[in-house]
């Protein structure tokens, strides 16, 4: 795992948003997430912003949901762009979507429907909102390289992990 840069040891980290491609590589490892996530919760970090799409996302909210066992007070934040998101998801991503939104503590509705853009929206208030970000990157375009963007221009410090 690659550390982009440090948050100043004065500054407390509590929340972290997941950001990551819909279909993952050879080289993803569940392993490494799961590691990366736990170690930020022994750091501190209680609450986990998740925008809920197929791929990276859903693993990312299942690693916070198997961590809770061992962590009761995580909360898991569904970050959901619109109602229906996943009305073109796989089955089996349908029913992961449903068990997981079931279980997560809170949920953030950005837009009545689908629109240009709210996509992206959902990436700002999860950025917006956290003090890192876990990434699993593999493009320089769209929307998991815009959402690492926007937490390096928007944040006084960056605090990114890539997987």
């Amino acid at each position: 795992m690659k550390q982009l840069s440090f948050l100043q040891e004065t500054t407390s980290i509590t929340s972290c948003a997941f950001t990551g491609h819909r279909v993952l590589e050879k080289d993803f490892s569940l392993k490494k997430l799961k590691k990366q996530t736990e170690s930020l919760i022994l750091s501190g970090v209680h609450t986990f912003y998740n925008g809920m799409a197929e791929g990276f996302d859903l693993l990312a909210a299942k690693t916070v949901l198997s961590l809770k066992k061992k962590f009761p007070y995580l909360r898991l934040i569904a970050c959901i762009p619109c109602y229906n998101q996943e009305k073109y998801f796989s089955a089996e991503s349908k029913k992961d979507y449903v068990e997981i939104l079931s279980k997560c503590d809170e949920k953030v509705y950005l837009s009545q429907t689908y629109h240009r853009g709210c996509m992206l929206n959902r990436n700002k208030y999860m950025v917006d909102h956290a003090d890192c970000l876990i990434a699993y990157c593999k493009k320089e375009t769209g929307g998991t390289a815009f959402t690492i963007n926007y937490f390096k221009k928007t944040k006084n410090v960056e605090n990114i992990y890539l997987l």
